[in-house]
């Protein structure tokens, strides 16, 4: 094999050896839409703000309850969101996050509690998945993760831009 074909060989091989592909526990919701099907990590799984077609896929695929961080004034692109999610057979649960005091240990833990009695997958989400990353990250670090092992879980989850807040959250500990 010449070196050239054997470096394309290995250039088309590496996304299946990185895991490329795999679905982790923050998706994409057009790519959700596009395969009609998504598989909790966990039993969770972290968005944005799904569309009506988005929630028809998770309502497929067994979702038991969609947690909502987003607050209560931000759109939503429907008018009554709660509604929809519930007449697709999906528990709706109004978990608003807003304001960067509400990444903390404290709203963490209650996300904890509230996640160890749902009964089923469940969808965590806010506008981007940011927030929904951030704290699940803080809740990482609550199971015992180390802050670097924390961060990384929240960024697998959707954290973006709060990860200077998680960093401080984890550093006054």
């Amino acid at each position: 094999m010449s070196r050239l074909a054997f470096i394309v060989a290995v250039l088309f091989a590496l996304p299946a050896w990185s895991g490329e592909g795999e679905q982790g526990i923050h998706v994409d919701l057009d790519a959700v839409v596009e395969s009609g099907e998504v598989t909790p990590v966990d039993g969770i799984t972290s968005a944005g703000q799904p569309d009506e077609q988005a929630l028809d896929v998770f309502a497929e695929s067994g979702y038991a309850v969609v947690i909502d961080m987003r607050g209560p004034d931000e759109d939503r692109g429907m008018d009554d969101f709660a509604g929809l999610v519930e007449e697709k057979g999906m528990e709706y649960v109004a978990f608003p996050v807003v304001g960067k005091d509400a990444i903390s240990f404290e709203t963490a833990a209650k996300l904890d509690a509230m996640l160890e009695e749902i009964d089923g997958p469940v969808l965590l989400h806010c506008g981007s998945g940011n927030r929904v990353g951030a704290l699940l990250a803080l809740r990482h670090s609550l199971d015992g993760a180390s802050d670097e092992e924390a961060l990384k879980h929240g960024k697998d989850a959707g954290m973006t831009r709060l990860e200077p807040r998680v960093r401080e959250v984890l550093e006054a500990e």
